[in-house]
């Protein structure tokens, strides 16, 4: 099969296409024939090292497409079942091995491209509004990159829930990231530099109630300046870079405010868990109530330029690779 192989950490140029032998399902595992693979942060973090990751690897950790071959002890899955999923690596490639146990069976009627695009980021959304800071009538949220794929999701399903929300985007209240996040529900867009003011100002001077902050050093002071005393704020994300440390003095001097840098893996803890969350979020999908976005589809042999764009912010929406 053909795969993205990675044999030292580094830039975009560390990615290459390269023949590897078929994988074999192990027990416990289903070979899938990879229609679509997401393309995240993640992915950029592992390459350069700051995830350290042993080299060689295929790169990749989410991805939908058809099972061809299963392993012993799976139950629940047969070859020819599309299937999406999320955590599993290697999803850079035509084949992939992937865990049954995280395999998500795709409801007919979403195509295997969004169940792709919707997995790991629909997932992520939906822990951040619906157990990280659970979101209920009147909540008031900052939503940074709202344009982006988590963003435009997590705008959406805090839309469903009966909160408002301060969306920021990298082109301000104006231009085509600011259409999308409207588009998706957003009550208030505005820029980076604008939206502490902004979450203020609708407040009545109060602040708003949660920050979901993706993006990191270069919105992490002015995200605890919005939210109101006793507010959270959810750093699931570092695209403008990590935060210095943080001296905890700062959150009592604001307000007793609470900080939590969440990750997926620990909001998918047991089956239950996971099937909750992936039925409502392909619920929604398939009933048409939530909106995913493919900002672009690249050619497997294109990765370098797919991680190049979302690092670059020159996308919006989701990204993924079709072999």
């Amino acid at each position: 099969m053909r795969a993205i192989v990675i044999d030292k950490h580094g830039g975009p140029e560390v990615l290459s296409l390269a023949e590897r032998p078929d994988p074999e399902a192990a027990p416990g595992q289903v070979i899938v024939k990879v229609a679509a693979a997401g393309v995240n942060f993640i992915d950029i973090y592992q390459r350069t090292g700051v995830y350290p990751v042993p080299v060689p690897f295929v790169p990749g950790g989410e991805g939908a497409g058809t099972v061809v071959a299963v392993g012993s002890g799976v139950s629940g899955l047969s070859a020819g079942d599309v299937v999406a999923w999320a955590g599993a690596g290697g999803t850079y490639a035509e084949l992939a091995a992937v865990p049954a146990s995280v395999a998500l069976r795709v409801p007919d009627g979403i195509d295997a491209k969004a169940a792709a695009a919707a997995t790991l980021q629909g997932l992520t959304a939906h822990y951040l509004c619906r157990s990280t800071f659970s979101v209920s009538e009147g909540t008031v949220a900052v939503v940074h990159a709202a344009a982006g794929g988590v963003g435009l999701l997590l705008t959406q399903m805090i839309k469903r829930l009966g909160g408002t929300v301060v969306a920021t985007t990298s082109g301000g209240p104006d231009g085509q990231k600011a259409a999308l996040a409207r588009g998706a529900g957003a009550d208030h867009v505005v820029g980076y530099d604008e939206f502490a003011a902004t979450a203020r100002e609708v407040t009545g001077g109060r602040g708003v109630d949660v920050v979901y902050d993706g993006v990191g050093a270069a919105t992490f002071d002015d995200s605890l300046k919005a939210l109101r005393p006793r507010g959270m704020m959810v750093l699931f994300g570092a695209s403008s870079g990590p935060v210095p440390p943080v001296d905890p003095q700062r959150l009592n001097s604001g307000g007793s405010l609470f900080l939590t840098r969440p990750t997926l893996g620990n909001y998918m803890a047991d089956a239950d868990e996971l099937a909750w969350r992936a039925g409502e979020l392909f619920g929604w999908i398939a009933k048409g109530e939530l909106d995913v976005r493919i900002g672009g589809e690249y050619p497997l042999a294109d990765a370098a330029r797919a991680q190049e764009d979302l690092a670059g912010r020159r996308t919006t929406g989701k990204l993924i690779l079709v072999p």
